[in-house]
Parts: structure tokens; C-alpha cells; sequence
């Protein structure tokens, strides 16, 4: 009796460095193009690597839209994107030339909303304010009027995007004693609405002069740019704060920081911006802004589960099994 065919090892390229344990474990698995140095791919190398390659492994750093799909190699089938949102990937393109693409749902939800959280504690009590105080040596002890911030229990909190990131902010917000109030495409489910006590706002004009902090989190699409315009912003209590964990488009920069500037907003913590890496010099000059370094999901257990997401699609396309979490262009696009 022949011994069955043992089929090949695809070849899988990784457009940047991932955890050890991933890229271990892929080494074992696939025939893989690790990026040794941590660099961002130009998109030569990103078309270079789309002719050679059965697999590819981007993120969100990495634009592959229909000019850079088409040129891709004919053994390309898969792209295995590192990250959940695939704003960055023209899917409807990757559809066309019968490449499937797939993404990392559930595994960034509860990492996001612990920092959604932090922010929306640091900006009204003045957190990295008062840390730089310590840090420069300015700091001349207490004070009955010294770095006075805001309450954060009782307040108003106005969810934009009621997801699994939206509604793990919710359920963390309801610990504090905050009152939750939502816009969605769509309301949720009364059992949902009801675990959380939230309040749905079929107008999002509505819900933003009512809330006291707004939180970002639906994804970026067409629909969704500049959702956040300058008519909107205006609409915001000049005692609200804006926290944005989404992504930059979603929020009109500009008026934002012109907001910021003349206290018609009161604060912003922002882990997204226009010009990513680059941050708006006019923001950083703003003692009542937060600004991370697009940090929300970066824990060592996220990075891991996230590379586990990508491992088990590769696994079941080498396999020829259904994808688990395939990646479907919106109807219309096709």
C-alpha cells in the first residue's frame, strides 16, 4: 500500500515581526518569510512578496488596495490579515482575483476596552499632566485648588459603535457608575441592552449634546468618514471628552484640535491620528489631550491570540477546509 503524499508546506510571507511563540510556531507549520528587521514594507516589497508567495500575512500598516492585488502572483490565494479590521485590504479586488481574505475577530475586544477606560479616567482627572509634573521636578506639593480634574463616576457615556469592543466599554463603564447611552447601525438585542442598562439613540445628533463622554468604536468605512465632522463636534457639551480607539477617519482632526483649542471641547485621549506615525504638532501642545501611540490591543496575550487567529486560517486553507474567519466584501462589490 503507497504511503499517502505528504502535500507541500505553503510558503507564507510576514510583512512584520510578531511574537516569538507565533513565529515559532509558524516555522514549524508553513514554509515562512519572516521580516527580521521590523520594517515596514514599501509596496515594491509588497508586490514582490505577493508574486512569490501562496500566503501573505499584512496588518494594518500594509495598503493593499486593487492595484497592488492585481499585481500579486498567481499562487497567491490567501491574504491572512494580523488584525481584525480590513479597511486597509480591498477585499472586493482580493474577491475578483479569487483570493480569499480573512482577519482575527474576538481576541482584541476586552485589551481595547481596558485602555478605552484608562483614557477616559486620565483625560478628566489629568493624569499625564500631573505624572509630568513629577517627571520635570515642578511639583510643589498638595494643594486644596492643585490639579483639580473632574468626577468620572455619574456620568453620561455616549457609545458610538455598540460591537464587541463597544460593548465590553459598556459593561466596564456600568463598574463605574456610568450611564450608558449608544448609536449603532442597528440596535442590539434587548437582552444586551438590558445587561448593560443602555440607552439607544437612533440619532447619533441626539445622543452627542447629551453625553458627557463620547468613545469611538465602529469601524472605518466609506459611511464612516469624518463621522465625527465639525457640525457634529459642535454639538458636544464644552464639558465633554472625546476618546477615539477606532480609527483617525472616523473623526475630523482639524476641527477637532480647533475644538480643543477654544475649550468648545473640554479634553480628547486619542490612540489614533491623520497622518499616522506623524502626530499634529497642535496636538501635542495641548495639556488637555491624551495621545498614545496606537496601543489599544498591544498586550503580549492579544499579540499571541491574534497569531493563533492567523495560524488556524492558514491551517484550514493548506487543508483545503473552510476558512473560520473569512473576510466577505460588502454585497455590492463583488
Amino acid at each position: 500500500m503507497n504511503a499517502p503524499v505528504a502535500r507541500p508546506k505553503p510558503i507564507v510571507v510576514v510583512t512584520r515581526k510578531l511574537p516569538e511563540a507565533v513565529e515559532t510556531r509558524m516555522m514549524e507549520l508553513f514554509e515562512v518569510r519572516l521580516n527580521t528587521d521590523d520594517h515596514r514594507f514599501s509596496r515594491h516589497e509588497l508586490i514582490a512578496a505577493m508574486q512569490t508567495c501562496d500566503v501573505l500575512v499584512p496588518n494594518l500598516a500594509d495598503t493593499l488596495d486593487a492595484e497592488v492585488i492585481k499585481a500579486a502572483g498567481a499562487n497567491l490565494k490567501l491574504i491572512a490579515n494580523f488584525g481584525n479590521g480590513t479597511d486597509h485590504i480591498d477585499v472586493a479586488a482580493a474577491h475578483r482575483r479569487g483570493i480569499s481574505v480573512t482577519n482575527t475577530p474576538d481576541v482584541l475586544s476586552e485589551d481595547t476596552a481596558d485602555l478605552t477606560l484608562a483614557l477616559m479616567i486620565a483625560v478628566p482627572r489629568r493624569l499625564v499632566e500631573g505624572a509630568g509634573l513629577i517627571r520635570t521636578g515642578t511639583f510643589k506639593g498638595w494643594g486644596p485648588t492643585h490639579m483639580l480634574g473632574h468626577r468620572f463616576s455619574g456620568k453620561r457615556l455616549g457609545i458610538i459603535g455598540m460591537g464587541r469592543i463597544g460593548l465590553a466599554v459598556a459593561k466596564r463603564a456600568r463598574g463605574f457608575g456610568l450611564s450608558i447611552h449608544y448609536h449603532n447601525r442597528r440596535r442590539v438585542h434587548p437582552e444586551i441592552e438590558a445587561e448593560v442598562e443602555a440607552t439607544y439613540w437612533e440619532s447619533l445628533d441626539q445622543m452627542l449634546a447629551r453625553v458627557d463622554i463620547v468613545t469611538v468604536h465602529c469601524p472605518h468605512t466609506p459611511a464612516t468618514f469624518h463621522l465625527l465632522s465639525e457640525r457634529r463636534l459642535k454639538l458636544l457639551k464644552p464639558s465633554a471628552v472625546l476618546i477615539n480607539m477606532a480609527r483617525d477617519e472616523i473623526v475630523d482632526e482639524t476641527a477637532l484640535i480647533r475644538l480643543l483649542e477654544t475649550h468648545r471641547i473640554a479634553g480628547a485621549g486619542l490612540d489614533v491620528f491623520a497622518h499616522e506615525p506623524a502626530v499634529n504638532p497642535k496636538l501635542l501642545s495641548l495639556p488637555n489631550v491624551v495621545l498614545l501611540p496606537h496601543m489599544g490591543s498591544a498586550t503580549i496575550e492579544g499579540r499571541i491570540a491574534m497569531g493563533e487567529k492567523v495560524i488556524i486560517n492558514i491551517r484550514a486553507f493548506a487543508d483545503g477546509h473552510a476558512l473560520p474567519d473569512r473576510v466577505v466584501p460588502a454585497l455590492g462589490e463583488r
